[in-house]
């Protein structure tokens, strides 16, 4: 009898588990590849917690530092910050680095809108365009370390 019972309560826990990362939050060690983030990430990575539960029930907003599968590389997990939801007027900067012409795009339906805060050195969606809200996979609102940073991660006014 004291078998099973072990064996009920391992699985319990991992019922847990797995509710809570997929459903509530988790922790994320988020190792940035390259500049994108600067001054808001460390290049060299950070530890972050991010919560599901806005991605889940539709309350992102505009500012709010998100995590995402890659449109480009769908194991890779990115994290960039949401700049327009879908039917927003978006307006950015094409080619940062060698001139100032801008587009304006509207987002559609079922999309969203993200970017590096280091414009000069992110790829996000200027390059490939608005992302699937269904790529997001949570919103980013502590950073745990480096423990110069600790704290939270408030949503970038517009």
């Amino acid at each position: 009898m004291g078998g099973w019972s072990s064996f009920i309560s391992v699985v319990r826990a991992f019922c847990l588990l797995h509710v809570t990362n997929n459903y509530l939050g988790t922790a994320v060690f988020l190792q940035t590849y390259g500049p994108s983030m600067l001054p808001t990430l460390n290049i060299s990575g950070n530890l972050l917690l991010a919560e599901r539960i806005s991605t889940l029930t539709g309350k992102l907003r505009p500012g709010d530092v998100v995590i995402l599968r890659s449109p480009e590389s769908p194991r890779k997990i990115v994290c960039k910050r949401l700049i327009g939801m879908e039917g927003d007027q978006v307006t950015y900067v094409v080619d940062p680095m060698n001139s100032d012409r801008c587009q304006t795009v509207v987002v559609p339906k079922g999309h969203v809108w993200v970017e590096g805060d280091n414009i000069y050195a992110s790829k996000d969606s200027r390059n490939f365009g608005a992302v699937p809200y269904g790529l997001l996979k949570g919103r980013v609102f502590w950073t745990v370390l480096p423990r110069k940073d600790f704290g939270s991660l408030a949503p970038k006014p517009k």
